[in-house]
């Protein structure tokens, strides 16, 4: 099974805080933001949502993409989200 590297954006509740990270394992890395398993931002801001998502073909792609993403604009990234939404 091939893993999915992404880059994600987790929130607490609509238009709440947001995170932007990065992943090998897409799943995996929900599954710890949504149970709390590793202590930090997530946990800290009950960040329990994948709101978004973008997978890439390397890890190089997805960091680049993900610090790219990390100095955008607040409404850029809820547009975003509100645009997988509809």
């Amino acid at each position: 099974m091939r893993l999915l590297i992404a880059v994600h954006i987790m929130a607490n509740v609509p238009r709440g805080t947001l995170y932007v990270g990065v992943t090998s394992d897409l799943f995996r890395r929900y599954v710890e933001h949504r149970d709390g398993l590793i202590p930090g931002f997530t946990t800290l801001y009950g960040l329990k949502r994948l709101v978004w998502w973008e997978r890439h073909g390397s890890m190089v792609e997805a960091i680049a993409r993900e610090k790219a993403i990390k100095h955008y604009v607040r409404a850029w990234k809820v547009n975003a989200v509100e645009r997988e939404k509809s």
